[in-house]
């Protein structure tokens, strides 16, 4: 698939209603003239969501995400933006026009997507060996109900069978019109010496592994004949469209869920998901049975910060897991554990217990990690070894100086030296010797880093406090740019002239002029990309720019400034009159300039003060008290000014 024109970008936005896409998902109930309904990303009692269908947004209060009708299905669906807009596309019926792309990128893509074809092939060809096929039916579904999985989780999870043969399935492929090469670059066949192809899979279990967006990148299967001399599960290859370091298994089912609840169990295998799943814990997943990787646990950061992770008795394999376990702490996730009783696993407990008594137990038995981890490895031979003690303290302390939140860590620090019985002191001294060690080193490397990340190198961003919320002055200038900047607004110039501009034009203009930048990220960029258009063009950028914009973290910004939960009761029937801000809007906006000055220049005060108390020079001094007296004459003005205009 190319790109997506924008003429039918803009055609697919143009015919989407917003109010009938979130219905689909959400109960709204009329409430004026926007829509109201039980959040879908949190479990509330209260309806906190909104729609607004004249300004094409959602607001959840709940949790904080708004946005337009795409920034709905890429958050409630995890799509991504090109795929949001082929949904919407689909649900109105509207052809979708591709941008013109050169040779090698059109080969590429329809590489790519002769190799999807393919796999949604097998995946057919699979369920239909299992269902329809007596040798299917009596080895592949007889094996599946054996493990107590029932037809719909089975559908559910499009689970298989590959019937013997060592190339049976090359042979179904070919007939069907597949190309060998495409049959050995998604690894379902393997091509020998003399250019025969035969099938990777035959004879066993099949496990498709899917996108997040839900497309079949790989298989894994299982094999069931017990004198087979082989691996039990065999997985598809790294191919063009499959890197297991970048699925998830069952993160495609579990999507939903895991947002609703804010949380994810993580567990090892497949059928411990299906298993978790058909019991009633649908926020599961698995890693296939690998360390997880960086890619991995950021598949999970974009639905929740919370993992829990489900451990077996097996220490020898619970302590090499901790390992891959310090890469979740050091994204900033909270991490919890389960330890399972002796001989079971997720795939045994689940299949032992209903969903209420299931659900009962994880609850009561999830612990924090780093009180697991402490006690994991703390065994009698530690507390006997001094070696193997100390080794055990630098282990625990190395996972905390992973962890971004500097009041977490202290609380973790603390507590460990509590249940280890070590000074908390000579911890500290060993968790500063080990971050400035990985600072150090961090330094030196350069990662690849998506666009709409913080800029600021990962090392740095250890040590910076949460961004806090934008100032009530930003907030309010911004306001007024996405909801009135179109809007005409009378302001008296240096000649004494009255003049008449729309709102936008005067704020931008000042704003640039006097170089000042907004402190809340999301706000600069909306007045970056406002700026640059009306430098370019004249021409104001609409709210509905911002709203429909493809980054969700722009459009959620958006839509927060579009929306007012809380709206003035209509008091004209007291013969109380409360005037709006259209009625007052030139004062307003003045006002609200004026008060963004008076903090930029409040924040230069600040730095001149601090930069007066570290200067010994009398002539720098001098300059820097001169300097400083400037502007507080001029943040004077401006409150004289704001007396006027309030």
């Amino acid at each position: 698939m190319g790109l997506i024109s924008p003429a039918t970008v803009d055609r697919i936005l143009d015919a989407a209603r917003i109010e009938e896409v979130v219905g689909e998902f959400v109960t709204l109930k009329r409430s004026g003239g926007s829509f109201r309904g039980l959040s879908p990303f949190t479990q509330e009692k209260t309806p906190s969501f909104y729609v607004v269908p004249s300004k094409g947004i959602f607001k959840c209060f709940s949790s904080g995400k708004g946005g337009s009708v795409v920034t709905f299905l890429m958050e409630h669906e995890q799509l991504s933006y090109p795929d949001a807009l082929r949904w919407l596309a689909k649900k109105y019926q509207i052809e979708i026009e591709e941008e013109e792309t050169s040779p090698e990128q059109d080969a590429v893509r329809d590489r790519r997507e002769s190799m999807f074809a393919l796999n949604a092939f097998a995946l057919k060809q699979f369920s239909e060996w299992m269902w329809n096929d007596d040798h299917g039916r009596a080895v592949g579904l007889a094996y599946f109900r054996e493990r107590g999985f029932t037809d719909e989780t089975l559908r559910k999870f499009e689970l298989g069978f590959h019937l013997e043969g060592r190339d049976t399935f090359a042979k179904a492929a070919a007939t069907a019109g597949y190309q060998a090469e495409f049959l050995e670059a998604t690894g379902l066949c393997i091509k020998r010496d003399s250019g025969e192809l035969i099938d990777r899979f035959w004879g066993r279990a099949m496990f498709p592994i899917h996108s997040l967006s839900g497309r079949v990148v790989g298989f894994g299967g299982r094999v069931l004949r017990s004198d087979a001399k082989t691996a039990k599960y065999l997985n598809s290859p790294e191919s063009d469209i499959y890197h297991k370091s970048q699925v998830l298994y069952g993160l495609f089912q579990a999507k939903q869920a895991i947002s609703r609840s804010n949380k994810v169990y993580l567990v090892e295998g497949y059928t411990d998901v299906i298993s978790m799943h058909q019991a009633g814990v649908h926020n599961v997943v698995s890693s296939s049975g690998t360390a997880l990787t960086l890619e991995q646990i950021r598949l999970v950061k974009r639905l929740t910060e919370h993992v829990t992770l489900l451990y077996d008795g097996d220490k020898a394999g619970i302590r090499a897991s901790f390992r891959g376990i310090d890469l979740l702490l050091e994204e900033g996730l909270y991490v919890r554990a389960v330890p399972l009783p002796a001989g079971e696993d997720p795939d045994s407990l689940a299949r032992s217990m209903d969903a209420e008594s299931l659900n009962a137990f994880l609850t009561e038995h999830e612990v924090d990690f780093m009180q697991f981890k402490v006690e994991a490895l703390t065994d009698e031979g530690a507390a006997q070894d001094p070696i193997r003690r100390a080794e055990v303290v630098r282990d625990i302390v190395q996972s905390v100086a992973k962890i971004p939140n500097a009041i977490l860590r202290e609380v973790y620090l603390r507590d460990s030296a509590q249940r280890l019985g070590i000074d908390e002191r000579n911890l500290h001294a060993e968790m500063e010797r080990i971050r400035g060690a990985e600072l150090k080193n961090a330094s030196q490397r350069r990662p690849e880093r998506d666009p709409y990340e913080d800029p600021t190198p990962p090392e740095m961003q250890v040590q910076r406090p949460q961004a806090p919320r934008p100032m009530a002055v930003e907030d309010a200038l911004v306001r007024v740019l996405l909801q009135h900047g179109s809007d005409r607004v009378k302001w008296t110039g240096p000649d004494g002239l009255e003049h008449e501009d729309a709102a936008a034009a005067l704020i931008l203009d000042d704003l640039s002029a006097d170089e000042l930048a907004f402190g809340h990220e999301p706000y600069q960029r909306i007045y970056h990309e406002m700026l640059a258009v009306w430098s370019a063009e004249e021409r104001i950028l609409g709210p509905e720019h911002f709203v429909r914009h493809e980054d969700p973290n722009l459009a959620s910004t958006a839509a927060e400034c579009l929306t007012e939960r809380h709206q003035l009761a209509d008091w004209s029937r007291k013969s109380i009159y409360i005037g709006s801000i259209e009625d007052q809007l030139s004062n307003h906006v003045h006002e609200c300039l004026l008060r963004f000055k008076e903090h930029r220049l409040e924040d230069r005060i600040r730095e001149a003060v601090a930069a007066l108390s570290a200067l010994t020079d009398p002539l720098e001094r001098e300059a820097k008290l001169s300097e400083f007296v400037r502007i507080q004459a001029l943040r004077n003005a401006l409150r004289a000014e704001l007396q006027r205009v309030v």
